[in-house]
């Protein structure tokens, strides 16, 4: 599976005209030599997986853009324990910075205290709660999004009838705010509608999530709709309405991404999937680890040079907190854009 690549080729184009880079052949390419060369790791949720995939390709092409060493290490499986153990790898490797996307927050907090008490930069991503974070940037801001995906969601479903929210794990804090926003939404916009399945867990797991799906359309033959958050999550539960035939009742909004989905958008079983760049935010994870790291403060307006990511907001409850305006929605009527 791969990216939507013409998405990232135009986003990752941008960053090279924003940053005065030249892409040459990686033959002939030239990587600058900085001032001070820093070694960042970035941690993912999960080796293997396009979206992860795509977030090591913007941290390669930062270290091709400024001659720093940086890096990424994911687990094999998305389980809060290993990406402990990698971390504690890049501790006692003495890294500059570390940037992580938890799979589990609470998981992660005691090791990123160590590696801030060992003197280790640590930058978070879709981690708004995390306690042990430097700074904390995250793409939107979360309540916000999930907001927009069930507004999508009540009008596809005519603003009433029976829905289901999956999560990759009750521990992905980014997931459960965009759901729990939702359902707060619901509740106040859409009365007539009826969360009847809250947080699903299919642990980031396509096929799991395609089993789950079948179950609950066992579970709820009236159900007309359901919200997911992991990026694999659309597809499998998309999967499992076509086989049945029920493009027309069951609606699925959430976030995916079109190389993933598309197939689903294109059969009306999945009509919504929204997502964020993760190879740009892998590249701004990392920008501002330099930028912190050279003593420069992120601010309240900061311009990281990145698409979604000119003008940073500032969390007024959480100084560290700071949010990009990224997402993009796809539908049936602009998936050939995102298509390669």
């Amino acid at each position: 599976m791969h990216v939507p690549r013409v998405v990232i080729a135009a986003s990752l184009a941008a960053v090279c005209t924003l940053t005065a880079c030249s892409r040459k052949a990686a033959s002939s390419a030239s990587v600058p030599t900085p001032a001070h060369r820093y070694t960042i790791a970035t941690v993912g949720k999960v080796e293997g997986i396009a979206w992860f995939e795509d977030m090591k390709k913007g941290v390669q092409k930062f270290a091709a853009d400024t001659g720093q060493e940086a890096f990424m290490q994911s687990p094999a499986q998305a389980d809060g324990a290993q990406q402990v153990q990698i971390i504690e790898n890049l501790i006692a490797q003495k890294v500059d910075a570390i940037c992580v996307v938890p799979f589990s927050v609470e998981a992660v907090e005691p090791v990123l205290k160590k590696a801030r008490d060992q003197g280790i930069l640590v930058i978070a991503h879709e981690a708004s709660s995390a306690q042990n974070a430097d700074l904390i940037i995250e793409p939107f801001d979360n309540a916000a999004y999930g907001r927009h995906l069930m507004e999508r969601l009540a009008q596809e479903m005519g603003g009433e009838g029976d829905y289901a929210t999956f999560v990759g794990s009750l521990n992905s804090k980014s997931h459960t705010e965009w759901v729990d926003a939702g359902v707060a939404y619901q509740r106040e916009k859409y009365p007539k509608m009826h969360d009847v399945a809250d947080k699903i867990e299919d642990y980031e797991d396509q096929n799991k999530a395609y089993q789950k799906m079948k179950e609950l359309l066992i579970a709820h033959p009236t159900l007309k709709g359901v919200q997911t958050s992991a990026m694999g999550t659309a597809a499998g539960a998309g999967l499992a309405v076509e086989e049945r035939g029920l493009q027309k009742q069951v609606a699925i909004v959430g976030t995916s991404l079109a190389s993933v989905s598309g197939q689903y958008i294109k059969s009306g079983s999945v009509r919504m999937i929204s997502f964020w760049d993760p190879a740009l935010a892998g590249y701004a994870m990392n920008k501002i680890a330099v930028m912190m790291l050279e003593g420069q403060k992120i601010t309240a307006g900061t311009n990281l040079g990145l698409p979604g990511y000119e003008s940073l907001v500032q969390s007024k409850d959480k100084p560290n907190l700071f949010f990009g305006s990224a997402w993009i929605d796809i539908t049936k009527d602009n998936l050939d854009q995102y298509m390669q």
